[in-house]
């Protein structure tokens, strides 16, 4: 529960107190590597905060997926528009390698939000960082070349030596053989 401590405190201000009543609400789980924390067609009832790990978030269309989102360590993740609407997700979580988590209910997260006015900052600064990671995510595919968002995604090392190369590919909007003609071609 360190990890989320040190997410929380790192972004708001909040006496010692009011943290412990909200770490409280959270739930660790552990969760195996291919494991779904979501499959496309349930509901979503929790937000997550990945502890230890990582998941992809992707859409299937029939044999076809196509990642969309990557959480790895020290960040929040749900299927927000499932969550708020309560409508079947579009979305499947998988965990990419054995995970750990911290969830919590929305009922929960709604109440902590009432009770808590440094929780409600902290969940401005996480889903605002989050949507701002969403736009530059967008803008990267409309604008850059796949060797542009291939070499952008090896400046973060840690993502290429975590993700198969398929779900890479996936997550950059290429063919897996693209993928390989890029990789030879920049090595």
């Amino acid at each position: 529960m360190t990890e989320l401590k040190n997410f929380i405190t790192a972004l708001v201000a909040i006496d010692d107190e009011s943290l412990d009543l909200i770490l409280a609400e959270f739930t660790p789980k552990a969760v195996l590597q291919d494991d779904f924390l979501l499959r496309q067609g349930q509901v979503a009832n929790e937000y997550l905060f990945v502890s230890k790990g990582g998941f992809r978030i992707y859409f299937g269309m029939g044999d076809k997926e196509m990642t969309v989102w990557i959480a790895l360590e020290n960040n929040f993740l749900c299927e927000l528009s499932s969550l708020k609407t309560q409508t079947p997700s579009r979305f499947s979580i998988q965990a990419m390698e054995n995970s750990e988590v911290f969830s919590i209910s929305k009922e929960r997260m709604e109440n902590l939000y009432r009770r808590f006015p440094a929780w409600q900052a902290f969940g401005r600064e996480v889903w605002e960082s989050a949507f701002l990671s969403v736009l530059d995510g967008i803008l990267a595919h409309q604008t850059l070349t796949a060797e542009e968002r291939y070499l952008n995604a090896m400046k973060q090392s840690q993502l290429l030596q975590r993700i198969s190369l398929k779900h890479l590919a996936s997550y950059l909007g290429i063919t897996p053989t693209s993928l390989s003609r890029l990789r030879k071609k920049i090595k």
